[in-house]
């Protein structure tokens, strides 16, 4: 089999992160693909080196390719497989836009600044329906989304989407309101209690809240 070879550990942690989101256990997944779950344990938990036969079989069980738990589309943006004969779009309402990013992880904010429009990731949460993100005092996302005007707050889109290459499906939701900066000691105690950890690490103590004015997404399914 060809293509980026997997550094260690990575086809473990694909296999375990592919399983838990179908919400199989262990045992399911060893059944489905006709392995020892002594064996399936060794591999999400170690580095381990199968045999083609054997990664043919956990994807098979996994209903994705070969290729996505070796890593070979890592570096390429999601959505590089083909359309499926029949898509069906459905609109989302609220209630399942919220439901669908209520477990955090990684969005886009989307605002105005002086030389045009920008978008930009952060890790997030969820409270009730508001978004929240942490980033640094005098950041990129510090000054730009403060109005200057007491009472005026700047409006923002805020994206997050699941894209299922292996199976033709994904779902995208929207949120778009306003932004406040958090500065009440109280607030901010709520905030850090929801445990959002950017990615990029640093110092970025300045609490964001996103209030949502607006919810809307769409989901692509397979079609019959």
């Amino acid at each position: 089999m060809t293509g980026r070879r997997s550094a260690p550990g990575d086809l473990g942690r694909r296999i375990a992160r592919r399983r838990e989101d179908l919400g199989l256990s262990r045992e399911e997944l060893a059944r489905r693909a006709g392995i020892d779950p002594g064996y399936l344990a060794y591999l999400e938990e170690s580095v381990a080196s199968p045999n083609t036969g054997t990664v043919n079989r956990v994807a098979t069980a996994l209903d994705t390719r070969p290729e996505e738990l070796l890593g070979k589309y890592t570096d390429l943006p999601p959505g590089h497989g083909l359309a499926t004969g029949h898509p069906v779009l459905e609109k989302l309402d609220r209630d399942e836009c919220l439901r669908l990013i209520t477990p955090g992880g990684v969005g886009r904010i989307a605002f105005e600044e002086a030389g045009g429009p920008v978008i930009l990731p952060v890790d997030y949460a969820l409270l009730g329906d508001s978004v929240i993100f942490r980033t640094a005092f005098g950041g990129p996302l510090d000054a730009p989304l403060r109005t200057g005007v007491q009472g005026v707050e700047c409006k923002v889109a805020f994206e997050v989407d699941r894209i299922d290459d292996a199976c033709h499906e994904g779902w995208s939701v929207l949120v778009r309101g306003g932004i406040q900066h958090v500065s009440s000691e109280e607030d901010r105690a709520t905030l850090a209690a929801l445990g959002v950890r950017p990615w990029a690490g640093g110092e970025r103590e300045l609490y964001v809240k996103i209030t949502a004015a607006e919810v809307s997404g769409r989901r692509i399914r397979r079609g019959l």
